[in-house]
């Protein structure tokens, strides 16, 4: 397969900018944002054009106790035919726990979360990986996520978990050099020190995003320009390995096409600054990796050797997975990342206590990010409603989130949203309720499913209905 090249993240709000952009090699859609059989007509003249189309999961939660969702895997698979990839991609995350694992209510995150750098984590992510692989037609890649938060005890550090997991599987990874930086900042860890404990030759492309930092901590927001940090990082990845491909990430907050091509050439610069370095600084910084490893008994030493720092790696490359490591718990290994992912999740979106060992201010940090992008994404998934409730809109959501964690996708999130509203009787404007009862009504269905929800949701009918 031919080199990705540079790319962008495609997003409805800049295709007919994309569709125009000079040196656009290929772009990245976020997988559960496209339906196989009606794609854009933007994206689907790029597709024509020969322009490469990567699929971008953000649900599956691999690295989560349950085993992948068929039904979240074949989704992935059919955007991967329709867009004929070369490749999919996925995070090293998790983004639901509970259930019946832990015997308690199913919670969903909403966002990507850090997994422990553990052997059980490892192990358990190792396993949903193959079962991703086998599921998918073309190969897969993970990608490191950024963190404010630290789990306690962990074993390794992201180096060293990301070898052991493409040692173990084949997988091929997706190194995301602004998460290095977020890193770095949040959790002091030396994107220097990351790139060279990582098996570089398995990279089947990088991400390049902006982010802001406040109060210490740095927000990865994919809404803000590239600082010249994460640049750095990048030029000391390219000097180390020629990336297969490089893509720029952003979300939202979208600057004028121009602004967009600059950060593309600061891009485009920053890799060819890394490959005329050479791969002496890489190599250095390797050995000084090693002989600290050295006599410790971690796989570190193991994975600092010389490696060729120019070497190409096509993404078609990716060496067959190794027979599996037998673990000897597996079962146990997903019951105790079950129980330790709920209570920190629950910590997060239910206000239940915080577990040992982790920082309670920078979990409330966390706690109000996540509670932030949740009202933000039910705003856009659902925009009659801040329409609806105008100003009050943000602060009733929050007031709401607080303690009403979210368990399912982000349209029952707001549905559930208005009917606890109109179930309060706080709102006293007439038009207001009129309005918002008229819309919940609407979209509330005919005939809610048959569980405990839908008998909570006739009975909200009858009621709201009769207001």
């Amino acid at each position: 397969m031919e080199r990705l090249g540079t790319g962008i993240g495609w997003r409805p709000e800049i295709a007919d900018a994309v569709e125009l952009m000079p040196g656009i090699d290929w772009v990245e859609v976020v997988a559960e944002n496209v339906c196989p059989g009606h794609l854009p007509d933007a994206l689907r003249r790029l597709r024509e054009r020969g322009v490469t189309v990567v699929p971008h999961g953000v649900s599956l939660g691999l690295g989560g106790a349950d085993r992948p969702d068929a039904g979240r895997l074949t989704a992935l698979a059919e955007r991967a035919e329709a867009l004929a990839s070369p490749l999919v991609t996925e995070h090293i995350a998790f983004v639901r726990a509970g259930g019946p694992l832990t015997a308690s209510p199913p919670l969903e995150a909403g966002h990507l979360l850090p997994v422990p750098r553990t052997r059980d984590a490892l192990d358990v992510l190792c396993e949903n990986v193959r079962i991703a692989q086998d599921a998918l037609p073309v190969p897969l890649a993970v990608e490191n996520i950024a963190a404010l938060i630290c789990w306690p005890g962990e074993e390794m550090t992201e180096g060293q978990f990301l070898y052991d997991l493409v040692d173990r599987t084949g997988v091929r990874l997706l190194i995301d050099v602004a998460n290095l930086h977020t890193n770095h900042v949040n959790r002091g860890e030396d994107p220097a020190k990351a790139l060279a404990e990582l098996p570089v030759e398995a990279i089947a492309y990088v991400h390049v995003a902006g982010g802001f930092e406040r109060d210490g901590v740095w927000h990865d927001s994919h809404a803000h320009p590239v600082p010249d940090a994460v640049l750095d990082v990048l030029t000391d990845l390219a000097s180390r390995v020629r990336p297969p491909g490089v893509l720029l990430e952003r979300d939202e907050n979208f600057p004028e096409p121009g602004v967009l091509e600059g950060e593309l050439a600061a891009i485009r610069e920053a890799v060819e600054k890394g490959r005329a370095a050479g791969g002496e600084p890489a190599r250095a910084v390797r050995r000084e990796v090693a002989a600290t490893a050295a006599g410790t008994g971690t796989v570190t030493a193991a994975i600092t050797e010389e490696l060729p720092a120019a070497a190409p790696s096509p993404v078609a490359a990716a060496p067959a997975p190794p027979p599996a490591t037998p673990t000897g718990d597996a079962d146990g290994a997903r019951q105790r990342l079950a129980l330790a992912q709920a209570a920190l999740l629950s910590a997060l979106v239910a206000g239940t206590p915080v577990p040992e060992g982790f920082d309670r201010g920078r979990l409330g940090v966390q706690a109000r990010a996540l509670a932030g992008k949740r009202a933000d994404v039910v705003g856009k998934v659902a925009p009659e409603l801040p329409g609806i409730l105008g100003e009050a809109y943000r602060a009733a959501f929050l007031a709401y989130a607080h303690g009403h964690p979210m368990t399912g996708g982000y349209r029952r999130d707001a549905l559930d949203f208005a009917e606890h509203l109109l179930l309060s009787g706080r709102l006293a404007e007439g038009r207001v309720r009129r309005e918002l009862r008229g819309w919940w009504l609407e979209r509330s269905g005919p005939v809610p499913p048959r569980t405990g929800r839908g008998r909570v949701a006739r009975a909200a009918r009858r009621v709201l209905s009769h207001r």
